[in-house]
């Protein structure tokens, strides 16, 4: 049986940074606070609290003096303006690429466009993108884009997550209803990347592993674009939800995982998939 790893699973850079932030700002102060978990992985969130990275459900549970780390997804407008206000020492682990998207929405509605967001509704990165402007619309199928009311000016952004597929068919759709249409493309390079990489290795592959939470919107793409490709495609957490039953006569398994999934769980789902097997070829990675 032969292994083979996409060459940039797991982490993407403005995460590594963020996770890296909050454990040495947690050394430093002794504590540091979140609103939120810092990525959507239950491994990750568990070992920073034990290092002191703390999670609260509002700034005032944050106690004086103690710093508030605003995550990678970004934070909503409202939330910095208050703890600006409350002069709170702020460590900023904002991705550079959702600053990104914050411009771009923001320039976007200077020039008198309607703001659309392609995007969950609900998710932190949405959330924060939204709160850069007035009253924009989230959309998150093309279901919800056939039901928007046509208008004459828009500007679109999209979540730096979103697949590529959805993202082309709700614009398709937007195209029939808005005039003056003027899309960015922001779904972020890293994701771009990965899923690429994994369309193409699970097409290559007898089985595909997807590593990653079931609470990542990221993993659960990564999931969909593999399934729809490789009806042998299985979404894990770590290496404990590894089935040896998914093994039966397989001769080549690719290995992927979500960008809130940390490079030593990604080892460790490897070497189990390799205790599966007395025959292991080799172990490649996919670029």
């Amino acid at each position: 049986m032969k292994i083979i790893i996409a060459k940039d699973a797991g982490y993407c850079f403005g995460v590594r940074d963020a996770v890296s932030l909050a454990y040495d700002t947690a050394q430093e102060y002794g504590d540091v606070y979140m609103l939120g978990h810092i990525v959507h992985n239950e491994n990750v969130v568990r070992d920073l609290d034990q290092a002191g990275a703390k999670v609260v459900k509002k700034l005032d549970d944050v106690p004086d003096a103690k710093p508030i780390l605003f995550r990678a997804h970004g934070t909503a407008t409202h939330v910095w303006d208050k703890a600006q206000k409350k002069e709170m020492n702020i460590i900023d682990a904002t991705c550079p690429l959702v600053k990104d998207i914050h411009n771009e929405v923001r320039m976007l509605e200077k020039e008198g466009r309607n703001i659309i967001i392609i995007g969950d509704h609900g998710h932190d990165e949405v959330v924060g993108i939204a709160s850069q402007v007035e009253n924009p619309i989230i959309i998150a199928t093309p279901d919800e884009a056939q039901k928007l009311r046509k208008m004459k000016k828009a500007g679109v952004v999209s979540q730096s997550t979103q697949t590529i597929e959805n993202v082309q068919e709700i614009i398709n759709i937007l195209m029939t209803k808005v005039f003056d249409l003027r899309f960015v493309n922001t779904i972020c390079f890293p994701t771009k990347r990965n899923q690429q990489q994994l369309k193409d290795l699970s097409e290559k592959c007898d089985v595909m592993i997807v590593i990653g939470s079931f609470t990542s919107a990221n993993s659960m793409r990564l999931t969909q674009l593999a399934k729809e490709r490789n009806e042998r495609s299985y979404q894990v957490t770590c290496a404990d939800d590894l089935d040896r039953n998914w093994f039966k006569d397989t001769d080549v398994v690719g290995v992927s995982a979500g960008a809130s999934t940390p490079d030593n769980i990604i080892e460790e789902v490897t070497v189990r998939i390799k205790s599966f097997t007395k025959t292991l070829e080799e172990e490649l990675v996919y670029e």
